[in-house]
């Protein structure tokens, strides 16, 4: 199986950790990455408010990339994945606008055709690969672990243009990773909410309540961890935890993996190959438990 992989700006920067975990996955399962070294930023749905066409233009130029190498694109942002096909579903079906936006691409000699699929890690799991094969390669099952999914918006809404009228099961993936690996998801209202980052700029406090609210809720629930798909979310749920948790006014101290830390995780890797010290929240209590 081969991918053009975009890891996204937050992997590359804030959450190396995610990167290295997700080399280490791809390894196991002998699924082959062609990083798009030369990508852009999507523009994280923020310059899309501002400069539409200016974020259709960077998602173009880097669909154009995977689309030369004839690969599908292969996330491990929420976000990224939902900016990426939201200008994808653009593209197909406006094509006057798409051939416009190939404009600015010429310069570099690059166009796009509108062929390319984006895919999160996620669902290449359930969907390209099977879980059945993921489980073959459990070393470490994570039998008694509670955790807590927390799925990002972006990977959810607008279901219309992230294929859920195909696979209505992908609400759920996260819960089939977790039984998959031998641990017990723990179901909560806030899983499918958004983590309040694209508002931590402009309004602090209200996006650390939002936060520690989940945060909190899945602790009460009894999840000894988080698991996410997005970067994003993984910087407001566990660098800001500290901070969210003087608003709750309580201790939270609940460790949030990245979904390839867990898989490698139960695929036997040691947590120092995965950086896991990396993390804000100090994953220690959960892994003394492993």
């Amino acid at each position: 199986m081969r991918y053009a992989f975009w890891p996204g700006c937050v992997a590359l920067g804030a959450c190396p950790e995610l990167y290295v975990s997700t080399q280490k996955v791809a390894e196991v399962l002998g699924i082959q990455l062609e990083e798009l070294t030369k990508a852009s930023c999507t523009g994280s749905g923020v310059i899309q408010e501002r400069n539409p066409e200016l974020g259709d233009a960077l998602n173009a130029r880097t669909l154009a990339m995977a689309e030369q190498l004839g690969l599908p694109v292969m996330t491990i942002c929420s976000v990224c994945t939902g900016v990426m096909n939201q200008a994808n579903t653009r593209f197909s079906r406006h094509p006057d606008y798409l051939e416009r936006i190939n404009q600015f691409l010429e310069p570099e000699h690059l166009g796009y055709g509108g062929t390319v699929d984006i895919k999160h890690l996620l669902w290449i799991l359930l969907e390209d690969y099977g879980l059945d094969r993921v489980r073959s390669f459990v070393r470490r099952p994570l039998k008694g672990i509670r955790i807590a999914p927390f799925y990002g918006c972006y990977i959810l809404r607008p279901s219309a243009v992230l294929g859920y009228q195909a696979h209505p099961r992908r609400s759920n993936y996260l819960e089939e990773v977790i039984h998959a690996v031998g641990a017990e998801p723990v179901d909560y209202f806030g899983k499918s909410k958004c983590c309040g980052f694209p508002i931590v700029t402009m309004n602090l406090k209200n996006s650390l309540t939002m936060a520690g609210n989940h945060v909190l809720e899945a602790k009460t629930k009894g999840a000894d961890c988080m698991v996410t798909p997005c970067p994003l979310c993984h910087l407001n749920l566990d660098a800001y935890q500290p901070e969210a948790a003087k608003i709750q006014g309580k201790r939270l101290d609940l460790p949030v993996l990245h979904l390839p830390e867990l898989l490698c995780l139960a695929f036997g890797l040691l947590p120092q190959e995965l950086r896991l010290n990396r993390h804000v929240v100090s994953t220690d209590p959960l892994l003394s438990r492993l």
